[in-house]
């Protein structure tokens, strides 16, 4: 007779199929992953991910949910760093925080944005990732209502979410010029100037773009 599972089984089980699941959906695709390689991975026998999992849509749910949540999380912490009185600079946190995601946790960024899945069919999913365009939103909100910058606040969200997207795309595909510090350790080898701008340059430089593009239009 199977075990009668309780709360903090249940937890521990899905717990580890995240972590299991999240590399092998973001290296091998949705398409190329079947329950029971990942119930050989995660050392169990091939029946047991049932017993928490309908199927494996559900643990992709699961991965991306959870993804959103952490990155939702990141970007809150970064909104509620900037005083309510800073200037205009040093309003970038919550774009840094964006693509320090991205490149801290590439599986699952790609995941977040890669898969897609029915809207409605998992509640966890669908609250985790408006969670995180919500945080956008009000950032948005809340510097255009401050006269910082004018404009829609969710057009202004979605320009810097195409824009953050992109970069963070082209970087995680290597297509960027490295970071300042690995440009320099890579001239120092190689006896060549490092003449390309780096990474966090290229990066800074959109964020001024951006920012210059939504401040009011005095005349």
């Amino acid at each position: 007779m199977p075990k009668t599972l309780s709360p903090e089984d249940i937890q521990q089980f899905r717990e580890a199929m995240r972590r299991v699941a999240e590399s092998a959906f973001a290296t091998r695709g949705a398409q190329g992953v079947t329950m029971r390689e990942l119930a050989k991975e995660l050392g169990c026998s091939a029946m047991t991910p049932y017993r928490y999992f309908r199927d494996k849509n559900e643990i992709l749910a699961m991965v991306r949910a959870a993804a959103f949540n952490r990155f939702a999380a990141r970007l809150e912490a970064a909104a509620q760093s900037i005083p309510a009185d800073a200037p205009a600079a040093d309003h970038s946190a919550v774009s840094e925080a964006y693509v320090a995601f991205a490149l801290d946790e590439p599986h699952a960024y790609r995941l977040m944005f890669d898969q897609v899945q029915q809207q409605g069919a998992y509640p966890e999913l669908t609250a985790a990732s408006q969670r995180a365009w919500r945080l956008l939103g009000a950032h948005f909100e809340q510097l255009v209502a401050a006269g910082i910058l004018e404009g829609d606040p969710q057009l202004i969200g979605y320009a810097y979410w195409t824009s953050l997207h992109g970069f963070t795309m082209l970087a995680l595909a290597g297509q960027l010029p490295l970071p300042a510090a690995r440009q320099a350790d890579s001239a120092a080898a190689t006896s060549q100037p490092a003449d390309e701008p780096s990474r966090e340059a290229v990066f800074a430089q959109i964020l001024r773009m951006l920012w210059r593009g939504a401040l009011p239009q005095h005349t």
